[in-house]
């Protein structure tokens, strides 16, 4: 396979409009999911079968008992080896060998989706109880095939997402990890090596949601 594509997530610039979030539901013609206040912003307050991605809210005190609210736009991380494929029968998902990108299709739902979610370690695969199909974030495939970009990227105004070649993102991937080094000593990219949509975290993981590291 070739180097493909990555998803590169700033999450230092993310101001948690989640315009992503409605960019991603726009472009695969998916409903409203109906919510409830749970007593936090992040709405609806997980993926579901009609959600492919969703910006986390998460809010606390560090141990100094200085504040942190930050936010983290979840989705498929389009592993490089994905494990998701090896638990499922062959031929019920793509895996592209231009983009890299992890493909789920109709044959998906054929397999056992406790299989498939215990075997992400993300846990991202969902599963429409209307329909049955199993589903996730695609990476917007059928819009880099014809020469654009995820529609997520495509929606963020403050630049937290970027889109290129895989070996182009993980030079600007260490590059801002350097430069935010200086203010957060914390800051380090999310298993790079691993996944094709790398997140730059400036925090501990724990202080954006569960499941941010494999």
């Amino acid at each position: 396979m070739s180097d493909g594509k990555t998803i590169l997530v700033d999450v230092s610039r993310c101001t948690g409009c989640r315009g992503c979030q409605v960019a991603c539901k726009q472009w695969n013609e998916l409903p409203a999911t109906d919510t409830v206040q749970t007593g936090s912003y992040q709405n609806p307050p997980d993926m579901n079968g009609d959600t492919y991605k969703i910006v986390r809210f998460r809010e606390g005190r560090h141990e100094n008992g200085k504040p942190y609210w930050n936010f983290f736009t979840d989705m498929c991380r389009h592993c490089v080896n994905p494990p998701c494929v090896l638990a499922a029968d062959e031929g019920t998902m793509i895996h592209d060998e231009a983009t890299g990108a992890v493909v789920y299709t109709e044959k998906t739902a054929e397999n056992d989706f406790d299989v498939l979610l215990d075997a992400c370690p993300y846990r991202i695969p969902r599963k429409n109880e209307k329909t049955g199909a199993i589903v996730k974030c695609t990476m917007c495939i059928d819009r880099i095939s014809a020469g654009g970009i995820p529609a997520c990227v495509q929606s963020c105004p403050t630049g937290a997402m970027r889109f290129g070649e895989r070996a182009a993102m993980l030079e600007l991937a260490h590059k801002r990890v350097e430069e935010l080094k200086k203010e957060f000593p914390k800051a380090h990219a999310v298993d790079p090596d691993d996944v094709r949509v790398i997140y730059v975290i400036t925090d501990d993981p724990d202080k954006y949601a569960e499941h941010v590291g494999a």
